[in-house]
């Protein structure tokens, strides 16, 4: 069995994904200018989410960053150990290399919607590896905003959908 991540660890990805959702849909709002504001509201996001794993992350205390909380079989450390392997995706690629491919704002929202479900997937095995002290109440916020991306970036897709 592979090792656990600890509370400081899993931040530290969560920071990552963050700065590099950002990233994506900035470069993607400069590709895509019909969607601009909805490209750049959505980095604006990312960057707040980003601010509070790190706040999260400096409010640590000693016993905090050491393993998790109770999880006999490491489930949630094993999936969170698959998440950080690259498997689902790679935390050290660079997302907006991805847009080189994409020529449409559909695929472009398709793909926004791939990255944040991943995020939330990502998210919900951190919930379950951190303490309520730690803060796992403020990542079950991020997730539902996550969740409200998702929602957005698909009433958006279906709107071009019909207008198209």
């Amino acid at each position: 069995m592979s090792m656990p991540f600890n509370a400081d660890e899993i931040f530290e990805m969560a920071e990552h994904i963050e700065r590099n959702g950002a990233k994506f849909y900035r470069k993607a709002a400069d590709k895509f200018t019909a969607l601009r504001k909805l490209l750049l509201d959505l980095a604006v996001m990312e960057d707040e989410h980003e601010k509070i794993f790190a706040a999260m992350r400096t409010e640590l205390s000693g016993e905090e960053a050491d393993p998790p909380v109770f999880d006999p079989d490491g489930e949630a450390q094993m999936y969170l150990r698959v998440m950080a392997d690259g498997h689902v995706f790679n935390l050290k690629a660079d997302p907006a290399e991805k847009l080189a491919d994409v020529e449409t704002a559909e695929d472009l929202l398709k793909m926004a919607m791939g990255v944040e479900r991943d995020s939330i997937a990502f998210y919900v095995g951190l919930r379950e590896s951190i303490s309520r002290k730690a803060g796992r109440d403020k990542v079950e916020g991020i997730i539902k905003e996550e969740m409200k991306h998702v929602a957005v970036l698909n009433e958006r897709l279906e709107a071009l959908k019909q207008a198209g």
